[in-house]
């Protein structure tokens, strides 16, 4: 049986009402309370608490099973890192686009550090496999960050390195 049917079984409110919460929580800027009331509309009472712990439980199940239905990406990754404004706070975007444009992965921080660049470059590794090479810009967190990624391989999985200053 898969994930996902072991995750909706033996649930007092039918599957497809818990996911199609889950859906517009996460497709939607939708308050707990705002579904809620949505759902209560449609005759379905259901409390926002309850609500939140059907999104904290599924959202890593559906995300899990997401990644391994997602198509494969390139060997060749462009990662760059830019600096986006979020709910009034300044946050750095670390992300990785593959040759055909398909965004491989990418991770929010506060800093751009090299402990930051390293743990976005592990994050990626970790879910998509270690590329070929790699074009990043003359951040000094990324070339660290991948210098000491490539300490750890032997020669001929050393991820090969290209600098630009722009893409």
């Amino acid at each position: 049986m898969s994930l996902i049917r072991k995750a909706f079984k033996r649930l007092h409110y039918p599957a497809d009402v818990i996911a199609q919460c889950v859906r517009w929580y996460l497709a939607y800027s939708l308050s707990l309370r705002n579904l809620e009331e949505i759902m209560a509309e449609r005759g379905v009472v259901v409390d926002h608490s309850t609500l939140h712990r059907w999104v904290i439980r599924r959202v890593p199940l559906l995300d899990k099973v997401f990644r391994q239905r997602k198509r494969t990406v390139g060997r060749r990754w462009r990662i760059d890192a830019t600096y986006i404004k979020v709910k009034e706070q300044w946050k750095y975007l670390y992300r990785a686009v593959d040759t055909t444009g398909q965004t491989v992965d990418f991770l929010l921080t506060a800093r751009r550090d090299a402990a930051a660049a390293l743990r976005f470059f592990r994050k990626v590794i970790r879910h998509h496999g270690a590329p070929e090479g790699v074009t990043i810009d003359k951040s000094g967190a990324s070339t660290a960050a991948l210098a000491t990624v490539n300490a750890d391989k032997s020669e001929e999985e050393i991820i090969t390195i290209r600098q630009c200053n722009f893409y």
